[in-house]
């Protein structure tokens, strides 16, 4: 209950410091980038300690391999489509997913999956996908949907045909639940309880440097959107528009309520459908931030797969829909 309301009165909080306390607007650029900072930074704290902790619970509690057996038995299609569906209905930006994403590699979830959820939790957000329905139509919003679940599926398709859990941090699977479950011990409730904790605490420990410089880089671009340069380079008679785009938004860190008003703009002054689908897409679906945080759980070579194989399908979604709706 702590917990819950701790999330619930974060975004309240800071609001009343920084703009009814302090009386800075937060629309402006100082202001707005510092309830960015502390609002994001406290969120994703408690995502990971929380999040971490119930998982903890769930993999000390729960026969794993039974799991792993049930899932394998379905088949990859059917556990890369739930965990598209776990993607839709996670509510997360790009570095809160991260918690959950942690977890369920943690607990032997073939990585194929998990990088389909950690794909598809932000890039098909259904708060961006009720905006593009209201702004651009229900049937572009149809289409997003599809195209994002395509992307994440497709991805994790590809992933399962090569060995990459050498390229993932052995720190994941290096911890006290596994330790607690070896060799068929049933833990009892106190021992899992503490586990959990224990935990939560080592991942929060190892990461939380990084949190704080991810998102004070993403509190220093917060707000900020090149409409004048988009709407100089990205035109519709430009080619290169969608790769830009694509490009340029990647760093922005902005999630699915804001990017979507000003993809709309953008789409006045005249930019393509397909290019404004892939400035939302990359805007919402891949950071900085999440790149810095990504990089305490994945090694280099795997996390330049990630970022690149995302941003070349976001680019050919966007050529697509500039093919179909132009």
């Amino acid at each position: 209950m702590a917990w819950v309301a701790a999330y619930r009165l974060n975004e309240p909080l800071w609001t009343w410091l920084f703009r009814d306390l302090a009386g800075l607007d937060l629309g402006s650029k100082v202001g707005g980038a510092l309830h960015f900072f502390f609002f994001d930074t406290i969120k994703i704290f408690l995502l990971l300690t929380g999040l971490m902790f119930v998982i903890g619970m769930l993999r000390a509690s729960l026969d794993l391999d039974k799991a792993r057996s049930y899932l394998e038995g379905r088949g990859l299609f059917v556990g890369l489509f739930l965990a598209v569906v776990l993607g839709v209905v996670t509510p997360f930006c790009s570095c809160s997913s991260i918690p959950l994403f942690i977890g369920f590699v943690a607990a032997g979830i073939p990585l194929s999956i998990t990088l389909t959820f950690l794909i598809a939790s932000p890039l098909v957000s259904e708060i961006a996908a009720i905006m593009i329905g209201d702004h651009f139509g229900w049937g572009i919003a149809a289409a997003y949907v599809i195209a994002g679940s395509a992307i994440s599926m497709v991805i994790g398709f590809i992933a399962s045909r090569f060995r990459l859990e050498h390229w993932v941090e052995e720190t994941v699977f290096t911890t006290k639940i596994g330790q607690l479950r070896a060799d068929g011990n049933v833990p009892t409730w106190s021992e899992r309880v503490d586990a959990a904790v224990g935990e939560a605490k080592d991942i929060l420990s190892s990461v939380w440097k990084w949190v704080l410089l991810g998102v004070g880089i993403g509190a220093a671009i917060h707000g900020w959107v090149p409409a004048d340069f988009f709407a100089q380079y990205a035109g519709p008679h430009n080619p290169f528009a969608v790769a830009i785009v694509t490009l340029v938004g990647v760093p922005l860190y902005v999630n699915g309520a804001g990017v979507v008003p000003i993809a709309e703009a953008l789409w006045a002054k005249g930019m393509s459908l397909g290019t404004v689908m892939a400035f939302i897409m990359s805007a919402i679906a891949l950071s900085i931030p999440e790149g810095i945080m990504l990089r305490r759980v994945l090694k280099p070579p795997l996390l330049a797969i990630f970022f690149g194989s995302v941003t070349v399908g976001i680019m050919i979604v966007g050529y697509l829909f500039n093919a179909l709706y132009d």
